[in-house]
């Protein structure tokens, strides 16, 4: 099977204007863009071949009563049955074109000289960078290079992806394809053009095309690597992997916070993580419960041969498998209780899959555990913190419990990262300071005795009187290392 993946990337189009493919970078899509879209293949599809529930409005599958949409889905169902172990082989197109006349764009694409190109079936997957805006488009796509030649799609809120069945190129003149996408409503028409094209006038278009091959086997009778592969080295598919696991088990703060620069903050000097790692520092950093931020801020396609490596003693990589199996009881305790996405586990066991690959020499199996590790004790703390919020609130029985000096819960949001979190509650201290004082210290006793009788002195004030740390592990192209940021996270309050 061929699966075709085209990124949407733009937003805006203009009439008669033709766009070309450049040269661009984009954090978004670069170097987890294939990742992510094998990634999603993979969990709308179920271990035994089944569509999920959310796959029909994921992959913009029409209801009745076309079913051309569905029926591809399907396909692949069916592709999944047969190849369970079945892989992924990637292919890049040469050169995109997008253009729009009268409501009606076209996008043509060059695909690359391939043997592959001869299998019988293909899909076309259209991936949009960010779910589809509320509202209903329905969509019909005409080519020669579709089978049948004229296919339906229904782009809804929650639609990230788009699948239609295509047919071999065999012959050397069908090595570029155009594909034309028309709203069945013209009142949509404009809506289709911002949805595909984007980007500004005689801009590089917003369309980023892969080939993607699975289920048979090679022209040279080679099987793909596992299923979900995405074609990248195994260090980049586990990274991507927890950036995926990051954003769906933590907790989100849905509210849009300014973006603050990490690079701002007072900082212990780096550390650096690699091969000549002391024991004593890594026996730390193993059983620190601090949590991590992953800026990966640089850390692009150029970075992706990069090998990020550690060593560790055999009593080290014990601790370490300890403190992973204490931290995955976590995860499985959150996934009972529904309190996290039930693909959780999955994309846990795929990490642990991932950071045990043979492909990957001890070293960088040590590193990604290592990674997995921070990952998950970041995760606890998260959770840990909610709940010793939540412990501060008010309950029914003791409103006045609400305006006590205590802990509460204060979100900030960092700079796009490439892995992330995106954000981290650092909490703060609020409430009043009365009688009997909340951690209250000799100054705060005789000040608050003071004011009362005297109006002009400040009353003591609620604010933290302990802090956790914040570690930030960085990987570049100079290495990776390890950052602590002191006084970061405010963990108790009291009056002064």
């Amino acid at each position: 099977m061929l699966l075709v993946l085209l990124f949407w990337i733009g937003l805006a189009g203009t009439h008669q204007v033709q766009h070309h493919s450049s040269t661009r970078t984009d954090r978004r899509v670069e170097p987890c863009f294939v990742d992510d879209a094998v990634a999603a293949l993979r969990e709308a599809l179920q271990t035994d071949g089944a569509l999920s529930n959310s796959s029909f409005t994921l992959f913009g599958a029409c209801r009745a009563p076309d079913p051309s949409s569905r029926f591809t889905l399907l396909v692949l169902s069916e592709e999944r049955r047969r190849w369970p172990d079945g892989g992924l082989k990637v292919l890049h197109p040469a050169a995109v074109f997008a253009a729009e006349e009268r409501g009606v764009v076209t996008l043509t694409f060059d695909l690359p000289a391939s043997s592959l190109l001869e299998m019988n079936l293909l899909l076309l997957l259209l991936a949009f960078e960010s779910p589809a805006a509320a509202g209903d488009l329905e969509v019909t796509f005409s080519s020669r290079f579709l089978l049948p030649h004229s296919q339906s799609a229904c782009i809804s809120e929650g639609t990230l992806y788009v699948l239609l069945m295509g047919r071999s190129s065999s012959s050397s003149s069908q090595h570029r394809w155009t594909i034309s996408a028309e709203a069945k409503s013209p009142r949509m028409n404009q809506n289709l053009i911002d949805a595909i094209i984007g980007g500004k006038p005689g801009g590089p278009v917003g369309v980023r095309p892969l080939l993607l091959f699975t289920g048979e086997e090679g022209i040279n009778g080679s099987r793909p690597a596992s299923f979900g592969s995405s074609g990248v080295p195994v260090q980049t598919s586990f990274v991507c992997e927890l950036r995926r696991f990051l954003e769906g088990v933590l907790p989100q703060d849905q509210a849009k916070q300014p973006l603050l620069q990490l690079d701002s903050l007072q900082s212990l000097p780096p550390l650096p993580l690699g091969l000549s790692s002391s024991e004593t520092l890594l026996a730390a950093l193993i059983n620190s419960s601090a949590p991590t931020i992953f800026y990966f801020n640089n850390w692009g396609s150029k970075s992706q041969g990069l090998r990020g490596q550690l060593i560790l003693s055999p009593a080290l990589l014990v601790e370490l498998r300890l403190r992973l199996e204490q931290s995955e009881m976590l995860i499985l305790d959150l996934a009972e209780q529904e309190t996290v996405s039930p693909r959780t586990t999955a994309r846990l066991e795929r990490l642990k899959d991932l950071s045990a690959s043979q492909q990957m020499e001890a070293a960088e199996s040590h590193f990604c555990a290592f990674l997995l590790l921070k990952a998950l004790k970041t995760v606890a703390h998260a959770y840990d913190m909610t709940k010793r919020l939540r412990s501060t609130r008010a309950g029914p029985d003791s409103p006045p419990k609400g305006n006590i000096c205590g802990l509460r819960s204060l979100t900030v949001s960092f700079e796009k990262l490439l892995l992330g979190p995106q954000s981290a509650n650092i909490n703060n201290c609020r409430g009043v300071c009365s009688f009997p004082l909340i951690n209250g210290n000799n100054h705060a006793i005789l000040l608050t005795s003071h004011t009362e009788s005297v109006a002009e002195e400040r009353a003591p004030c609620c604010v933290p009187v302990a802090y956790d740390p914040l570690e930030v592990l960085d990987w570049n192209d100079e290495g990776s290392f390890l950052s602590i940021k002191p006084d970061m996270i405010a963990r108790e309050c009291g009056c002064r």
